[in-house]
């Protein structure tokens, strides 16, 4: 009888030891969930605030996922109003936050090229913006046009339909151009306020699309 008694005891001791010895081990489902959240956590989304104004339906501030675009932000605007002229805006852009996106109307777009001679898109934005409020509008909307040294106009060399592309240039000071070139090549880009017509201000507009 004492030898059964002492069975059932170990038998009770070693179940009461084990009971103890699982519970301190971590559970393998718990570690499954805890990195189920930590991954849940991860592809949670930057939300960026954006403020377009403008030819748009409903301007103001809105916020969206990172990853969204120029185009969501309008439509969540409720969209381009009948006047909207998106041509010099890029709406395939990513936005990013803080980012202001102003929608220029057909007739500013319009008045701008009228106000200009053969106008580059950055030229246009330039003249558009000038009928804002705040002299400082930055529109990052916008297309930016990059500046290389192969879409410089070379004044020694270039056509006059090419020199006609340059802010401020007409078919006169194009004329005016070549007939200076003829009798004195360009040695740096300042020798173009030779020319007769060319002054400080039209250089000044046009010396960053010119080389040698």
């Amino acid at each position: 009888m004492k030898k059964y008694i002492i069975i059932v005891l170990s038998v009770i001791t070693i179940i009461i030891l084990s009971f103890f010895y699982y519970s301190n081990e971590e559970d393998p489902i718990k570690e499954i969930e805890v990195e189920e959240v930590e991954e849940e956590k991860e592809i949670v989304k930057s939300i960026f605030c954006v403020d377009i104004k403008g030819a748009i339906n409903k301007p103001g501030v809105y916020c969206l996922e990172d990853g969204g675009r120029v185009l969501n932000v309008i439509e969540a605007a409720g969209g381009l109003k009948s006047t909207a002229d998106t041509s010099v805006i890029n709406l395939s852009k990513k936005i990013s936050d803080e980012m202001t996106i102003i929608i220029y109307t057909k007739i500013q777009i319009k008045d701008a090229i009228n106000r200009l001679n053969s106008p580059t898109i950055i030229e246009i934005i330039k003249e558009v913006e000038k009928e804002c409020i705040c002299p400082d509008t930055n529109n990052d909307a916008c297309i930016n046009e990059t500046i290389n040294e192969t879409s410089l106009v070379n004044i020694n060399n270039a056509t006059k339909e090419q020199l006609m592309t340059l802010p401020g240039i007409g078919e006169s000071k194009a004329d005016a151009i070549i007939t200076y070139r003829i009798e004195t090549p360009f040695s740096i880009i300042d020798d173009l306020k030779n020319v007769p017509g060319i002054g400080d201000s039209t250089f000044e507009s046009l010396k960053q699309y010119i080389t040698v």
